[in-house]
Order: C-alpha cells, then sequence, then structure tokens
C-alpha cells in the first residue's frame, strides 16, 4: 500500500513539472532566433532523420493506400488494402497471434533478464565485471549463431536436445523440433532469451554506473534500509531515461523478429507456426511483390507498436526523476 501510494505522489509530482515546463515554453520562432547555433549544428542530424525515418514512413502510409507491385506506378485503391487484410487475410491473423504471444513473453522476460543481469554485474570488482559485460553482450555479436542452434535442435538423433534425451530414455525416436508446429515458436523464444542481452543489457550498465554512490550514503541516512528500497526510491528514478530507451528497444525487438524464424523454422514456416507480422510484410513485399499490400502490413504493426510504446511511456511516468 505504501508503494502504491508513493507512486501516486510520483505521478502527480511529475505531472505538475510538465505543465510548469508548458507554461514557461518560449514560442518556437523566437527559441530558434536565440539558439540558432544549436539548430544549425543539429541540423544534419534532422536531415537524416527525416530522409530515413520520417519520409519512409509516409511513403508507407501513402502506398498502403494504393496498388503498387513495384513494376508499375502506384494506383489509388482507397480503403482496399486494409479491408483485405483484416477481413480476407487468415495468415496476418496467424502472424499477428505468433507475434504477440511473442512479444508478450520474450519481450517482458527479456527487458527484467537485462536488468536484473545488469544489477548483479554492477556489483562486481570492475575488472570482473567487464570480463562478464563481454560474456553476456557476445552472443548477439555471433554471426553464425543460429547454426549452433540448429544443431541443437536437430532433427535427427545426432541432435543434441534429441541425443540427450534418447539417452535418457524420455524419448525413442527424434523429435522434428524445428518443423513440428508444436515446438517451433517455443525454440525461437528460447533463442530470442538467450540473444536478448544486447544493446538494453548495455544501456541498463551505463545506467547503473550513473547513479552516484553518495546518493546511497544518504539515503541510509535518512532511514532506507536495504537494496529494495534502494532501488525502488533511488535507482530507477534516476535511470528512468534508460529504461524507457531499454523498453522501445525491446518492443521493437520483440514485434520486429524475423531472421531468427527464417533461419531455423524456413520461410514460411510449417502451418505458418513461426510466421510473424515481419515476415507477412516480407512475404508480400519482397516475394509477391505486392508493395501496397506489405506497407498496408507495416502500418499497421507501426500503429501497434507506437501504442504499446506510449503504455509503456505512461508505466515509467509513476517514476519520479529530478
Amino acid at each position: 500500500m505504501k508503494l502504491t501510494n508513493k507512486l501516486k505522489e510520483n505521478y502527480a509530482w511529475n505531472k505538475e513539472v510538465r505543465e510548469d515546463l508548458k507554461r514557461r515554453r518560449l514560442p518556437f520562432k523566437k527559441e530558434m532566433q536565440m539558439h540558432w547555433q544549436l539548430y544549425l549544428m543539429s541540423a544534419p542530424f534532422i536531415l537524416m532523420f527525416f530522409l530515413f525515418i520520417i519520409l519512409p514512413i509516409l511513403a508507407a502510409v501513402f502506398l498502403s493506400f494504393t496498388y503498387y507491385n513495384v513494376f508499375e506506378p502506384p494506383s489509388f485503391s482507397g480503403f482496399e488494402n486494409y479491408i483485405r487484410l483484416f477481413s480476407n487475410d487468415d495468415v496476418f491473423y496467424i502472424a499477428m497471434k505468433n507475434t504477440f504471444l511473442f512479444a508478450l513473453i520474450t519481450g517482458p522476460l527479456s527487458y527484467i533478464l537485462c536488468f536484473f543481469v545488469a544489477w548483479l554485474i554492477n556489483e562486481c570488482p570492475k575488472r570482473l565485471r567487464s570480463f562478464l559485460t563481454l560474456i553476456f553482450y557476445s552472443p548477439t555479436l555471433a554471426s553464425s549463431v543460429y547454426f549452433v542452434w540448429q544443431y541443437i535442435f536437430s532433427g535427427d538423433s545426432y541432435g543434441i536436445a534429441n541425443s540427450t534425451l534418447m539417452n535418457l530414455g524420455f524419448i525413442y525416436e527424434p523429435i522434428q523440433w524445428l518443423s513440428d508446429a508444436k515446438y517451433s515458436l517455443g525454440i525461437l523464444m528460447v533463442v530470442q532469451l538467450w540473444m536478448s542481452l544486447g544493446t538494453s543489457f548495455l544501456a541498463f550498465i551505463a545506467g547503473f554506473k550513473s547513479v552516484s554512490p553518495s546518493l546511497y550514503e544518504a539515503a541510509d541516512i535518512d532511514g532506507i534500509r536495504n537494496r529494495y528500497q534502494e532501488l525502488i526510491y533511488i535507482t530507477l528514478p534516476i535511470m528512468k531515461p534508460q529504461l524507457l530507451f531499454s523498453a522501445i528497444m525491446q518492443i521493437s525487438a520483440s514485434f520486429s523478429v524475423s531472421t531468427i524464424s527464417m533461419q531455423l523454422c524456413g520461410f514460411p514456416s510449417t502451418k505458418y507456426s513461426a510466421h510473424t507480422i515481419v515476415l507477412h510484410i516480407l512475404d508480400y513485399g519482397n516475394v509477391k511483390f505486392e508493395m501496397g499490400y506489405a506497407c498496408t502490413i507495416a502500418v499497421v504493426l507501426f500503429v501497434i507498436m507506437l501504442a504499446i510504446k506510449f503504455m509503456v511511456d505512461k508505466l515509467l511516468s509513476l517514476l519520479k526523476s529530478e
């Protein structure tokens, strides 16, 4: 109950700060005149951001309302692609179910795992901390990691999983792990969790180093007595930027999974058991050359990810930061 009241107070505090900043904010034109040097220095980044982020998004939204097969100019078709997507595309619903299930399980678990491992490593001595950071981050650097998992879950009796289970007497014939619809999605989740200690993990490592030890000493004088209270009232509020950044990275990674599925389960997978929304986009965009329809799927995925990002942002706004 105390923690709930504290979070409510933090949310009200953040709301008051945001409203105060809005009242003191200068008009955009006047602010540009006062800080034109800063805007001039950031112009290259703004230009690149517009060309490679904003412009492709706007182009995808425009093409989603057209019939475009790459070889002919786009022709306006209205909401035909969206009607087709939600009323006639059964594979899209399979891909959406797999993607949401994948994101619902691997997203939070990866986020918690990154934070927990980073928290433990931060308590180690400096040299050991550097070594452990490299060890946990190395799976994301391995280019041939998929071949390792293909060997582990090979469908013959020489695969590590099959041979181990057969030697122990749990099974009597090899299981087709990667081509059986019952196991493929679960295996992808295991591989994703193993590879999840990437950018978010490094962000948490940097976030823990940004917390000054003097804050913990002051908190100890003020009455905080255990590491759990330090984490709730000191570490998490100060690490709010890293928490938000890592959340966005985990959302992007969970909803954009595609390469793992193609490498391990094939394209398309058996009964579309490992088919995701991104693979559905690749199917229509790169194989069937229905680029307008592929852009429609991409826009829907973008809206879903944006909505989840705002939900996470609201949740993290409960943390008070000064």
